[in-house]
C-alpha cells in the first residue's frame, strides 16, 4: 500500500507524458493496471477520462514502442525552479 506521498508521485508521474509505465514499476511496484486504478481511483472522473485518452497508444509511456531518440523521461522544461517567477 502506498502512502499519500507516494501515491500523489504516481500520479504525477503517469500524467507525465514521458514517463513509461515500466519506471513507475520498477519504483512503486504497480503495474499499468494497477496505476489504471489508482487513477481512476483518486482523480476526478473527467480528468481519468482525459488522461485515458491521452496515454492510450502513446508510444512513450511503454519502453517496447518507445522510440530510441526519445532518451529522458522528461522534457527539459518539466522541472522549473520554485521560487523562480520574476
Amino acid at each position: 500500500m502506498l502512502n499519500d506521498e507516494d501515491q500523489s508521485r504516481v500520479i504525477e508521474m503517469a500524467w507525465e507524458d514521458r514517463t513509461p509505465f515500466e519506471a513507475i514499476e520498477r519504483l512503486y511496484g504497480l503495474t499499468e493496471k494497477e496505476v489504471i486504478g489508482l487513477m481512476r481511483a483518486k482523480v476526478k472522473e473527467k480528468a481519468f477520462k482525459n488522461w485515458r485518452a491521452r496515454v492510450t497508444g502513446r508510444k512513450t509511456k511503454h519502453l517496447k514502442l518507445r522510440s530510441d531518440e526519445v532518451g529522458r523521461g522528461y522534457c527539459p522544461s518539466q522541472y522549473k525552479v520554485k521560487g523562480a517567477n520574476k
